[in-house]
């Protein structure tokens, strides 16, 4: 019998359940948390966006905290789930909580040295770092030593976020999701919270006014650790300061760690050289390309991140026991899941992108001409949807059946994929063409490393995906030509540029397309690899308890 995806003292058994339920319950736990995240991290870029628009400021501040900000990323979603949830459940497994105590001290520990010195290096070589990659500020007055400022305050962020990583990483593996997938939250409610507390006295204080939001960086890093540890503490967890370079377990994680930053890095790294690239398509390119990102990341954390969260331990688990089938049995109810809820929310971010970017955004400092900008780049940024979320489940995978090196070249592809598309594409189609170059990329990364696994565990049910793919995609289709019609109906019906109307006719469009999604994906039935059933009745349940 394969293991349950969750402990009973965090999700209790009501009835038996299939491996898709198990998978989709543990999914569904981190789900809920994740969607209270990316919620508050809308309402902390409506913050934002209300307090700066997308004007020097911002572009500065999106900027200065790339490069924490690209850190947190591959620790938090990436390099560290990779290395470390295998070797940390491979020790839990064979050797019980001692051993794997043991490791989690010797990691946290190493992370504290490393990422220290990282820090100190970056304070230090700040300003020459910022004006290699956003030489172009320098056109602005005041714009690249605000960023470079900036830089210097919220670089102490790498180390918080390595600790709360490898505390995410310990508790996966011990069965909990939700406080791990919800400490995130932490970072948004202290951006909210202290922007506008801080925001109107910094000029008081001879500080420019973005440096509040530098400040909120820290404390919800802070904030990130404090959530989590106590319940390491009552699983047994007590750090101390411990560092044995002998151990075998801590070499292996060590050795996984940069190849696992490699392999996951394809999609931050590409955000980066877009970053680099839009410092020179004047002020406000910058921005608009982080607003739209941040809004197609949402689906990718509810629907890619949660799954592959759950995927990989369960993963790990069977790896351990040389169980290939139980390995992949469980990715590929992960891609099917995956595809259930992507297809839809791709089609639904290109047809709804402008209403969506102006019920969110548009007030303040931020105009219409930037939800047009913003919009624009959503929808281009969308048509890589799919791939980000199936990196997130898949490139994992590889880690935990001992094969790091092949998400390590598939990455390297991916990003030269990128930088050329990309230098080509913002030439022809300025802004909205590193969205689109970086999603070309992302689909070039999935589409390379799911043939790659297919290969290598000797299937994926590949058919079965396939065919249920190509029905979620019909029914999607049908779901989008009912939100256009929807759109146009509504702005008829219930016309005003207001913050009521707006959600009026938001809310009814999304609603009616859900609504014909599911009638048509029950005609259709694509349960040749997941049951419909338990991704409805997940979402259903998860929705009621939040």
């Amino acid at each position: 019998m394969r293991p349950s995806f969750v402990s009973t003292s965090e999700q209790p058994e009501q009835r038996p359940q299939t491996a898709g339920g198990r998978l989709a319950r543990s999914a569904g736990i981190t789900g809920v948390a994740t969607l209270a995240s990316r919620v508050l991290g809308l309402a902390r870029d409506q913050v934002l966006a209300a307090l700066f628009g997308a004007g020097n400021e911002m572009d500065a501040f999106i900027v200065a905290f790339r490069i924490p900000n690209l850190v947190r990323d591959l620790f938090a979603e990436g390099a560290m789930s990779a290395a470390f949830v295998p070797t940390f459940t491979r020790e839990l497994t064979r050797g019980g909580k001692r051993d794997a105590w043991r490791l989690g001290n010797s990691v946290i520990t190493a992370l504290v040295i490393v990422t220290g010195a990282l820090v100190v290096l970056g304070v230090v070589f700040a300003q020459p770092l910022v004006r290699m990659y956003a030489g172009d500020f320098a056109g602005v007055p005041g714009k690249l030593e605000l960023t470079v400022q900036l830089t210097r305050v919220t670089l102490p962020f790498l180390t918080m976020v390595a600790i709360a990583a490898a505390a995410m990483g310990m508790l996966n593996s011990l069965h909990h999701y939700f406080l791990p997938a919800l400490s995130p939250a932490m970072f948004n409610i202290a951006t909210i919270v202290l922007g506008l507390a801080l925001v109107p006295v910094m000029p008081a204080l001879g500080l420019p006014r973005i440096m509040a939001i530098a400040i909120a960086a820290l404390a919800g890093g802070l904030g990130q650790i404090a959530l989590q540890w106590p319940s390491l503490r009552r699983e047994g967890f007590r750090y101390a300061p411990v560092l044995d370079p002998r151990d075998p377990a801590l070499r292996q994680v060590l050795l996984l760690m940069g190849p696992g930053a490699i392999g996951l890095a394809a999609t931050q790294v590409n955000i980066f050289v877009n970053t680099l690239l839009a410092t020179s398509q004047g002020t406000g390119a910058v921005s608009w390309l982080a607003y739209a990102f941040r809004l197609m990341y949402l689906p990718i954390g509810l629907f890619g991140v949660s799954i592959g969260t759950a995927v990989l331990p369960a993963a790990s688990r069977h790896a351990a026991v040389g169980d290939t089938a139980g390995i992949r049995d469980t990715i590929t109810r992960g891609l099917a899941m995956m595809l259930m809820l992507n297809v839809p929310a791709t089609l639904g971010l290109i047809v709804l992108a402008t209403p969506i970017v102006q019920l969110l955004f548009e007030r303040g400092h931020f105009v219409a001409a930037d939800t047009i900008a913003t919009a624009a780049a959503l929808r281009l940024y969308a048509v890589g949807l799919v791939g980000y979320s199936t990196v997130r489940i898949v490139s994992p995978a590889f880690y935990a059946i001992g094969r790091s090196r092949v998400p390590v070249m598939v990455s390297a592809v991916a990003i030269g994929t990128n930088v050329i598309a990309s230098v080509t594409l913002v030439n022809l189609m300025g802004f909205r063409g590193l969205a689109l170059g970086t999603s070309i990329a992302a689909v070039v990364n999935a589409a390379a490393l799911v043939w790659l696994l297919h290969r290598q565990l000797g299937g994926l049910h590949a058919r079965r995906l396939v065919v249920s793919l190509t029905k979620i995609a019909i029914a999607a289709l049908v779901m989008a030509a009912l939100a256009v019609g929807l759109e146009t109906a509504m702005l008829r019906a219930v016309p005003g540029p207001h913050f009521t109307a707006q959600a009026v006719r938001l809310s009814v469009e999304i609603g009616g397309a859900l609504a014909g999604f599911a009638v048509a994906v029950r005609l259709l039935r694509p349960n040749e690899v997941v049951e419909f059933g338990d991704v409805l009745s997940l979402l259903r349940a998860r929705v009621v308890r939040s």
